[in-house]
């Protein structure tokens, strides 16, 4: 009889790179012998598409038509969401898990159906696509930039720098969800094992206090097979993700400029309007919003790919999906970046949010001699395949579910 995989996270479609994370986590299982049972929420967009008994109700925020009465009942709902715990028992009682595995949860089903599954018994692993269990704001960023203010039990500090969008409400709403959860020991007691896609994230989780025997380095993966490599380089370069300030792209622009190289720029984002009046004058192209075909062909086109975050990046599948295609990377000095790149091999790094120093490796790269950059793109091509391949991946997770107790199929 097949093991059964109860498999969380907020959302039930590709919403981002947690989402993606989560569905290929359910079908590399499911391939593997698993009976795999999602809970998430509904939502329109859901791959199925109709609406599912057994998942919570939707929960988004935002909504101009949403009165006092239902903000405040959505609040509470995302600090602790009785529906959510309800339902899920339903679940478990009917699909008696051998095995739970969740993803994101906070904010939407929350933390409150953790203890749940602990009573039950059932042995419970999480993969930390963030760093919500330390920072309210789960993204360690503030107004100024990266920011630790919490560090020590300062939760109180998300408050006092409006972290969460700039807005007082918002940001003692999760201060209030934090502190709740710490008390309750929600991640806590209740978690047997933290998945970390980065070594970053291990040691600075374990810097705050967290005992570094409950994690586990567990990078993401891709299927190199599932990307058509172009080893030609080409003239420019290209940033492929969000545009948004924290991702450094108006730091790009900067270097491209004194470089005096061409940039691509895929994606859309709340910066768009100040990145695209800072371009002015540059070589800068705005390509837009791209998937599938016509994003690998953009790719593919690229001297190389450029990921100048500003924050406490995690391990961004973008990254591994850029070098999968055959491209070197130029990526920042900082979180799980630099864990992505051979230096002088499949890339290189430079200190995050330095204008001189990203132009000096724009310059350097658009004048090395084609093949040595085609040399790189290979390079980054086969660290793909040895280090973040599925079956790397598979092995990782067959190991942490054996250690809990969980019989493979």
């Amino acid at each position: 009889m097949a093991a059964t995989l109860l498999s969380i996270n907020n959302y039930y479609y590709p919403r981002g790179g947690a989402e993606v994370v989560f569905f290929r986590h359910n079908g590399m299982l499911h391939d593997a012998g698993f009976h795999v049972v999602p809970f998430a929420m509904n939502h329109r967009m859901n791959v199925g598409g109709a609406e599912r008994s057994e998942f919570a109700s939707e929960l988004e925020y935002g909504r101009e038509s949403d009165g006092l009465v239902t903000k405040i009942r959505k609040g509470l709902k995302s600090v602790y969401s009785f529906e959510a715990r309800s339902k899920l028992a339903r679940l478990i009682d009917r699909s008696a898990p051998d095995v739970c595995h969740a993803h994101n949860i906070y904010h939407h089903l929350s933390p409150s159906i953790l203890g749940l599954v602990r009573a039950r018994g059932i042995p419970l692993v999480m993969t930390l696509h963030d760093l919500k269990i330390a920072c309210p704001a789960y993204t360690m960023l503030s107004r100024d930039g990266v920011c630790e203010r919490c560090r020590d039990g300062r939760l109180y500090q998300v408050v006092t720098n409006r972290c969460m969008k700039g807005s007082l409400a918002l940001s003692a709403l999760v201060m209030v969800e934090s502190y709740l959860h710490l008390w309750l020991g929600s991640y806590s007691r209740n978690v047997d094992r933290f998945l970390v896609p980065s070594r970053f994230y291990l040691r600075k989780l374990v810097e705050w206090g967290h005992p570094a025997e409950r994690f586990e380095y567990v990078p993401n993966f891709v299927s190199a097979d599932s990307f058509e490599a172009c080893y030609a380089p080409g003239t420019r370069f290209v940033y492929f993700g969000r545009l948004a300030r924290e991702k450094g792209i108006a730091t790009l622009i900067r270097a491209a400029a004194e470089a005096k190289v061409g940039v691509d720029l895929i994606g859309a984002g709340p910066a768009e309007p100040e990145l695209r009046a800072l371009a002015v004058g540059c070589d800068v192209r705005f390509l837009g919003f791209m998937t599938g075909a016509k994003l690998n062909a953009a790719v593919s086109s690229a001297r190389a790919v450029v990921v100048p975050s500003e924050w406490y990046e995690n391990a961004p599948l973008a990254v591994l999906e850029g070098a999968a295609l055959g491209k070197p990377l130029i990526v920042a000095r900082i979180g799980g970046l630099p864990e992505l790149v051979v230096e002088n091999e499949s890339g290189w790094t430079f200190e995050s949010g330095s204008v001189g120093e990203l132009a000096a490796a724009l310059r350097r790269v658009a004048d090395l001699p084609d093949a040595e950059v085609a040399a790189a793109g290979l390079a980054a091509r086969r660290h793909v395949e040895d280090e973040f391949s599925p079956r790397r991946y598979l092995e990782r997770i067959r190991g942490v579910y054996s250690r809990l107790g969980v019989v493979w199929p």
